[in-house]
Formats: C-alpha cells, sequence, structure tokens
C-alpha cells in the first residue's frame, strides 16, 4: 500500500507506482513517474522531468531531475531516467538533460552516493558506484560496475570504462578505459581491476589475457596505435579483449588516460 506522508507535497498529477513510501516534506511534482515500491526521503525533491524505476530509493534532501547547469540550456523538455533498485543518498543532486541528448539516464543497481552531482546528458550504467561528492560535467558515460571515490572531479564528454576503478580525490580530465585500476596526479593507469574481475566472477584465463593486452598498451613504449595493432595480433581475441579494442580505437576529443 503507497504511504504519503501528510506533511509531504505530491502532485495529484504525478504517477506513483504500488506500496510507494513518501516521507514529510518531501515534494514530488506534477509529471514524475514513479515505480512500484519506491520511497522518497524527508525534504527531497523529485520534478516534473523524473523517470523513476521500480524499488528506487531517494534519501533525505536529493533533489532528482533538476534543471540542468548549463548556459547553453533553453528551457527544453527533457527528462532524467533511472532504472530499477537504484539507491539516491542523502543531497546527490540530477540534472535532466538537454537538447543535445535529450536525456541523463542511470541505470539499474546503482549506488549514488550523497553529494554526489550528475549532470545533464550524462549516460550511467548499471551496477555503477559512485561515492561521496563525485561531481561529473555534462554528457559524462560510465560504464557498467565501473567504480568512482570519493571527491573525484570529472570532465565533462569524459568515458569511463566498465568494471574500472578510480581512486578517491583524484581528478579525471581523459576517458579511463575498461577493466583498470586509475590514481595519482596526473591520473595514470595503476593496473588491471583483478580484485573487482574477481569477485565478479571473471576466470583466471580472462584476467591473463587482460593483463597481457594493457601490458602492450601501457608498458611497450608503443604509441596506442601500435600497440592495439599489437593486441590483435598477440592476445587472444575474448570479448573483453575486444572491448578494450573498441574503446581506443574509438577515442573522441578527451584523449584516453596515459
Amino acid at each position: 500500500m503507497t504511504e504519503i506522508h501528510p506533511l509531504a507535497c505530491v502532485d495529484k498529477n504525478a504517477e506513483l507506482g504500488e506500496n510507494v513510501k513518501v516521507e514529510p516534506f518531501a515534494l514530488i511534482e506534477s509529471g514524475a513517474v514513479l515505480g512500484d515500491g519506491c520511497s522518497v526521503g524527508s525534504n527531497a525533491l523529485v520534478t516534473s522531468f523524473a523517470r523513476i524505476g521500480e524499488e528506487v530509493k531517494i534519501h533525505n534532501g536529493a533533489v532528482v531531475g533538476t534543471q540542468p547547469q548549463d548556459l547553453k540550456f533553453g528551457g527544453e523538455d527533457t527528462v532524467l531516467e533511472v532504472g530499477d533498485r537504484t539507491v539516491i543518498r542523502e543531497f546527490a543532486s540530477l540534472n535532466r538533460g538537454t537538447v543535445a541528448y535529450g536525456k541523463t539516464t542511470i541505470g539499474s543497481d546503482c549506488l549514488i552516493m550523497a553529494y554526489a552531482h550528475i549532470a545533464h546528458d550524462c549516460i550511467i550504467g548499471n551496477h555503477v558506484i559512485l561515492a561521496n561528492s563525485v561531481n561529473m560535467g555534462g554528457h559524462v558515460v560510465i560504464g557498467d560496475f565501473a567504480i568512482v571515490g570519493g571527491m573525484v572531479p570529472i570532465h565533462q564528454f569524459v568515458r569511463i570504462g566498465a568494471h574500472s576503478m578510480i581512486g578517491g580525490g583524484f581528478r579525471v580530465p581523459s576517458d579511463i578505459p575498461p577493466f583498470v585500476t586509475a590514481a595519482g596526479d596526473p591520473l595514470g593507469y595503476k593496473g588491471v581491476n583483478s580484485i573487482g574481475l574477481k569477485r565478479r566472477g571473471y576466470k583466471p584465463e580472462t584476467i591473463k589475457a587482460l593483463h597481457g593486452a594493457y601490458k602492450l598498451i601501457y608498458r611497450s613504449g608503443l604509441n596506442i596505435s601500435q600497440a592495439i595493432e599489437k593486441v590483435k595480433e598477440e592476445i587472444e581475441q575474448i570479448p573483453e579483449v575486444i572491448v578494450i579494442i573498441d574503446f581506443f580505437e574509438s577515442r573522441e576529443n578527451r584523449g584516453i588516460m596515459k
């Protein structure tokens, strides 16, 4: 049964699923959509432009679906989409998209910790963890199972590959390849994210292939194009290695971590 506290403000034109719980002083605007089993903490704001999946937990003071912090934004109708079972902790701010992409998307089973900021037109995969006070610019793309440490600023248009892990407090000015750990100032390659991959059931031979690929890319002294050709020639072309090749071959204006 849906429970709306008498001191909450829920517009009659908001769409709430079954078993939704809304705490005191939360504000849910007209047009907002929340799936079954969601909870909205006290003083949280869910705007008209939010499209929230099932069993999402929005904690106290979080703001979800607010206007982009982009001077080019012209008031266009855009949305913020959040997948099922994602947790949005206290005072996180999640902006909707601009005309550039039309929406900001956050996948399922993510954990967005306190004071994190997800900007306009970002694309966040599934099972992503953003620790406290991660702050990203617009158009950031983060792959599945990536983990970003606390107080990390991420430059606009950066891509962060799946299963990567970024240490807390380090600035991210360029793309982070998949399956790696990154730390230092300037941010640099620190190895394959072996512990994370083992926890997720990756086989030893797969992790060994990833080590081989990144040894060629980051430790051989070759430039990126040469190293990728070597990876194609010398490393078994399992799906994970192909993901690495595709990531490097599709690099764009931000460049890739050194």
